[in-house]
């Protein structure tokens, strides 16, 4: 990948997030936090990507995710954890949920894939938001009230640009899960 990413890695076990973000620091910037404390002062709105223990003392990885966003960072979160998930993790804002341990590739993986996966996920929104909007358009102007405007001429090369990105989008999704997740993210936040 190219994009320049921060990354940051947050694990009370210094002999566990030096490496992570060693291994992470040959792609992009990664910066390493031994506690949920520590990772609260780290955050700023500068961090892409934000690999989280869940078991840690005094303030844990879920106690953290929920700080991250309820202050509205809009960062990927990763749980890197040893704990094996079951269903308290439905209601988590993470993006992506890794059992250690974990490999060099893994993480790299991982940070690649929920990073692609947000930008997918905005593009797709932007385009159905769009096209809402083009049909709604359609619907209540005239053929050559439409072609004399400007607005609705940009507004149709944007969505033709998007159609074409989403289309490769959707192509990109790797698994079947992906697929499913990012429609249903769509889903969820087409009904609030």
């Amino acid at each position: 990948m190219s994009e320049e990413l921060e990354i940051l890695v947050v694990d009370d076990e210094k002999r566990l997030a030096d490496p992570f973000a060693t291994w992470l620091e040959t792609e992009w910037s990664a910066e390493a936090a031994y506690s949920g404390e520590g990772a609260l002062e780290k955050l700023s709105d500068s961090v892409d990507v934000v690999l989280l223990d869940r078991r840690m003392p005094d303030l844990s990885g879920d106690e953290v995710l929920t700080e991250i966003r309820d202050a509205g960072y809009d960062c990927q979160v990763v749980m890197v954890t040893a704990v094996d998930p079951d269903f308290d993790i439905i209601d988590m804002g993470f993006d992506d949920y890794l059992v250690k341990p974990v490999s060099r590739d893994e993480l790299i993986e991982i940070v690649e894939d929920v990073t692609t996966r947000a930008t997918y996920e905005a593009e797709i929104q932007e385009y159905y938001s769009l096209v809402s909007k083009k049909a709604l358009l359609e619907s209540k102007k005239t053929e050559r009230e439409l072609a004399g405007n400007e607005e609705y001429q940009e507004l149709r090369e944007r969505v033709a640009e998007l159609e074409a990105r989403v289309d490769d989008a959707v192509a990109g999704l790797t698994t079947h899960d992906d697929f499913v997740a990012v429609f249903q993210d769509l889903q969820s936040e087409s009904s609030d």
